[in-house]
């Protein structure tokens, strides 16, 4: 009996220290990830409510530039993220809510949608270079495809759908309308007594 609860104390004590040394050998998180969990009303800090359920393209797509906001209103910055996407890959609304924009500006094609029950006046995501499927005033749930990235219209050097957050004429980082579950990548654990790793 006392053997037994020693070896389930030590595998606790094993387990404890695995999961301390993951902890400690884990990488840092990208830079363009959130710094905290984003508050429901803070525009001020470029936050907005998380009340994303998909990512715009793909899972998890690699970000090829995050936000950066202007030190001034007609500062330069980068007023949205720019998220790798080959041209025909399907874009996706990340919340429910209602179209408000589907056409071209300046040559690209351009959707925005209003997302549901996210305030007065509501949050806007808009993405582009899109070839849009839906028309202004179409209802749009969470996940629900918008239209195709376009081939050309990128101001990115690499296919991407450059990906906005809007309050009124107030940009904010839309990575923070995606809970943390959807932007962190799962933790793998370390083998135990140095079984091999999963493929």
């Amino acid at each position: 009996m006392r053997t037994m609860r020693w070896a389930r104390t030590a595998v606790r004590l094993v387990l404890l220290v695995i999961m301390a040394l993951a902890a400690l050998l884990a990488p840092p998180p990208p830079s363009w990830l959130p710094a905290a969990a984003p508050t429901p009303a803070a525009e001020d800090d470029g936050t907005a409510p998380a009340v994303g359920r998909a990512w715009p393209v793909g899972v998890r797509p690699r970000v090829l530039r995050g936000w950066e906001p202007p030190a001034t209103v007609y500062g330069r910055g980068h007023r949205g993220v720019d998220l790798a996407a080959a041209p025909g890959t399907p874009v996706r609304t990340v919340a429910a809510g209602r179209v408000s924009f589907a056409g071209r500006v300046a040559g690209r094609g351009v959707v925005s949608v209003e997302l549901a029950g996210t305030g007065d006046p509501p949050l806007r995501t808009t993405f582009e270079p899109v070839r849009a499927s839906v028309a202004k005033g179409d209802e749009v749930a969470a996940g629900e495809a918008i239209g195709t990235v376009e081939p050309a219209g990128s101001h990115c050097t690499a296919p991407c759908v450059h990906w906005g957050l809007l309050r009124a004429d107030t940009y904010l980082n839309p990575l923070t309308l995606l809970p943390p579950w959807l932007l962190h990548r799962p933790s793998r654990l370390l083998p135990v007594l140095g079984g091999a790793a999963p493929g």
